[in-house]
């Protein structure tokens, strides 16, 4: 097994079939963008070679999605900050998929640095699925390196990194790569065809729209284990630090609201405003994140979206996203279908989305046609910016001026030795915004 690196990179290093009514667009296609994207799939070779980033559960699953989208695709290459994590991940996926996981023991990369020795592995294809602190960095990286790229959502943390996001899936299409996103919903049949339907006026015109995302918390009472350092700590409990994870807005929410800035058709609110706080989750294990969110947003037409999530302990819960139309009601979660003057129920096939994006990839490369998810991997993810800057400062924010955010949670330097940017105070616990005091920055 590769033995991690000392030196860090600086600041500067830098989820069917495919429909066209899915919203995902077809990448830039000149010759020597097909070229290239030809080139990133090993010339003569029947077999694509894939690189997992990120060997957690989100990570180990997309492996499982992508080697599903087809017999020729193996998992040749793994990278884990933690080395624990790659190893107990290997061992699961050779289980799974013992025909298609051929990583050796000197392409399981550990460390800071594991991310780019698996790029630099001779892979095809780079399935970016970890701590979401590191996606910009990771997402560049692959392409600069002439890869083809799964990319977890949210795609960034902050307006500058999804900024960076968004100038590197440029560039995917200019090299002819593929860039499919973790924002599955957008590659499930059952949500197509009904948004279709909204499209098509089912339900008449739209008048409000509601996304729900009430559930427990990821990790109930995370312990600490005395021998980590306070980076390990918060690396090894990230979903609970907003600097790594975001919050629940954009680890979770994000999936609902993007759901419903597709029945928008991608265009985005003119102003939000939201609540947040926290009444449930108290300890170090919970980090600084607020428990509970509340958030308006505003569209030029006067349709208003209200997205509800809830990280609670004992407590009710639902996932659900729900129109309402002028002549029905659609909703886009489980039994899809239209309630009103012009009834109707998906009864088409069965779809596992997390497969089906991972088909929508491995197919535009066979076939040289690219994909790129770049519009609404921004739009969505500055949504659940959006949202979260609401909910933090308590103020009303228009589109354009969050969209001039200068937050970053980019650090200079990365290692188990290094302070994190949010520290314990003197309780051991950590400080949560302020809305009201906390300020957009």
């Amino acid at each position: 097994m590769s033995k991690p690196s000392d030196s860090a990179p600086s600041r500067r290093a830098s989820r069917r079939e495919f429909l066209a009514r899915s919203g995902a667009l077809v990448g830039a296609t000149t010759m020597a963008g097909l070229s290239l994207a030809r080139s990133a799939h090993a010339a003569g070779s029947d077999t694509f070679k894939v690189g997992l980033i990120g060997c957690g559960g989100r990570g180990s699953g997309a492996a499982v999605n992508a080697m599903n989208a087809g017999k020729d695709i193996q998992l040749v290459a793994m990278g884990d900050i933690f080395e624990t994590k790659l190893k107990a991940s290997r061992e699961r996926l050779k289980k799974v998929k013992p025909d298609q996981v051929a990583v050796d023991d000197d392409h399981c990369f550990v460390g800071f640095d594991a991310y780019q020795k698996v790029i630099d592995s001779g892979v095809d294809v780079v399935i970016i699925a970890c701590t979401s602190h590191f996606h910009p960095r990771y997402l560049q990286a692959a392409v600069a390196a002439n890869k083809h790229v799964f990319c977890e959502k949210p795609h960034s943390l902050d307006v500058p990194g999804l900024k960076r996001v968004k100038a590197t899936c440029e560039e995917a299409k200019k090299k002819g790569l593929s860039i499919v996103s973790g924002l599955c919903w957008r590659y499930h049949l059952g949500v197509q065809e009904t948004i279709k339907r909204i499209h098509d006026g089912q339900i008449g015109e739209i008048v409000a729209i509601q996304e729900t995302y009430v559930c427990g918390p990821y990790r109930a009472d995370f312990k600490r284990e005395p021998q980590w350092s306070e980076m390990e700590w918060q690396l090894q409990n990230w979903y609970h630090f907003n600097w790594l994870a975001g919050d629940q807005i954009l680890q979770q929410l994000i999936h609902s609201i993007d759901k419903g800035a597709w029945v928008m058709r991608d265009q985005p609110p003119v102003k939000a405003w939201g609540m947040g706080g926290r009444s449930n989750c108290f300890g170090p294990s919970y980090g600084d994140l607020f428990d509970h969110q509340s958030i308006v947003f505003e569209y030029p037409n006067g349709v208003r979206m209200y997205g509800l999530c809830r990280n609670h302990i004992g407590c009710y819960s639902e996932l659900s996203d729900t129109v309402f139309g002028t002549q029905g009601v659609a909703h886009l979660a489980n039994h899809y279908r239209i309630e009103g003057k012009n009834p109707w129920r998906y009864e088409g096939p069965n779809c596992v989305m997390t497969d089906q994006e991972h088909v929508a990839l491995f197919d535009s490369i066979r076939n040289g046609k690219p994909i790129n998810n770049v519009d609404y991997m921004f739009g969505s993810t500055m949504l659940a910016l959006l949202a979260q800057f609401v909910c933090n400062t308590g103020q009303e924010l228009t589109w354009e001026k969050a969209l001039t955010s200068e937050y970053s949670v980019e650090l200079e330097k990365y290692g188990f030795d290094v302070q994190p940017p949010l520290k314990p105070n003197e309780k051991g616990d950590y400080d949560i915004p302020i809305p009201g005091v906390t300020k957009f920055v």
